[in-house]
């Protein structure tokens, strides 16, 4: 199986880059963060012309994870219980209201056996925000969703942008990074309790360069001085990580007019 996964931050504007990929890349899942149209906004008759069933989870101009499949999706569960969801304006830092709204941040099926998690992780905004908070709830709600199929005997995949640096050697320099989010310790305490429920961090390969960055800002010169951070994870079990073939970063995709500020990571396993 070739499983991938890929923030295109926005789908529409990313359709231009996303239908070649697909047709030259041919996953078999692609696990899609961002997608920014509304629930039945995603195009899926075009990429159903390339062989692809999707599941989508949107809500507009905010958020929203699918999964393109040609191996089948079934058992599709968009968000989990436990989701706390947020009190906030999508987008905003504070909690301001009493109720909490899920957002279209996860969604999961069985594809061709493994089941399959598409996950954007809430940014955070800044340690201080009532968003990080929210960020924080979030991951250990996603933690106890995993450990339930992990416990139930289902082969489990857990891909998209989390929006954590694993290590100080996921971004380009851990000193730019003091003060922000991404890189605290509770953040990454909460990426150790998920990979503890028996998952593994496989780890792709750069096309070029040392650096597994997956994440480069579009501020001039980020990306040609891979300026970047590695937070497009594949958190998988350990039957999927020690049936590994091969692990990449297409950084090829994050060059030319109008990319992603994402990498897609492609992972190729035999099981």
């Amino acid at each position: 199986m070739r499983l991938a996964t890929w923030n295109v931050n926005s789908v529409k504007a990313r359709l231009p880059r996303l239908l070649p990929w697909l047709e030259q890349t041919r996953p078999d899942v692609l696990c899609v963060q961002e997608t920014k149209v509304a629930a039945d906004g995603f195009p899926a008759g075009e990429v159903r012309e390339l062989g692809y069933d999707t599941a989508h989870h949107g809500e507009g101009r905010w958020n929203g994870v699918a999964l393109l499949s040609r191996v089948g999706l079934e058992d599709v569960r968009r968000g989990f219980d436990g989701d706390p969801g947020w009190s906030g304006e999508p987008g905003g830092d504070e909690a301001l209201f009493d109720e909490p709204r899920r957002e279209a941040r996860a969604v999961s099926a069985l594809c061709g056996g493994v089941r399959v998690w598409s996950v954007y992780v809430p940014n955070g905004r800044t340690p201080e925000s009532a968003h990080y908070g929210y960020k924080l709830t979030w991951l250990e709600g996603l933690r106890l969703a995993v450990a339930a199929d992990l416990g139930a005997g289902e082969r489990v995949a857990v891909c998209g942008d989390y929006n954590v640096a694993p290590a100080d050697s996921d971004v380009f320099d851990p000193a730019a990074f003091i003060g922000s989010t991404h890189v605290t310790k509770p953040e990454r305490d909460a990426l150790a309790a998920l990979r503890d429920t028996g998952l593994v961090d496989i780890v792709p390969k750069p096309m070029k360069g040392p650096n597994p960055f997956t994440y480069w800002d579009y501020r001039a010169g980020m990306f040609h001085q891979d300026k970047g951070m590695r937070i497009d994870l594949v958190y998988a079990s350990p039957a999927i990580a020690g049936a590994v073939e091969g692990a990449y970063i297409d950084r090829e995709a994050r060059k030319g007019k109008g990319p992603s500020d994402h990498a897609p990571v492609v992972i190729d396993f035999d099981i």
